[in-house]
């Protein structure tokens, strides 16, 4: 059973830092590229941090660039996401998502942890 199990969000002020966590099991996670998306409310979800298979390679949008770092050990199965100098705009439910196209399309979902940026 393929699972997705996301961590570590909460409220925290602006200019602050959290760190995501999603921890991977049922599928072999090392063939798969890992990425972070979110969703604000009344917003379409998007992407906010890709990693590939073997962690070599990772892409971030302008909003995030500098100020997020995605990284995984493959080793625990587990993906990360640092979000540091936050920002109220980064209010939004973040996913952990695992994609692998083959002769196949897999694409795996997480349930979503909340992030809010208040003071």
């Amino acid at each position: 059973q393929v699972q997705l199990v996301e961590s570590g969000g909460g409220l925290v002020q602006p200019g602050g830092s959290l760190r995501l966590s999603c921890a991977a099991s049922g599928f072999t996670f090392s063939r798969y590229a890992m990425s972070w998306y979110r969703q604000a409310p009344g917003k379409e979800r998007e992407l906010v941090a890709s990693i590939t298979s073997a962690g070599g390679i990772t892409n971030y949008p302008d909003s995030v660039k500098g100020r997020f770092t995605i990284s995984r050990d493959n080793a625990k199965n587990t993906v990360y996401l640092q979000m540091n100098s936050l920002k109220p705009e980064d209010t939004a439910v973040y996913y952990c998502n695992a994609a692998r196209s083959t002769v196949f399309t897999y694409d795996y979902w997480g349930q979503g942890t909340q992030v809010t940026v208040s003071s």
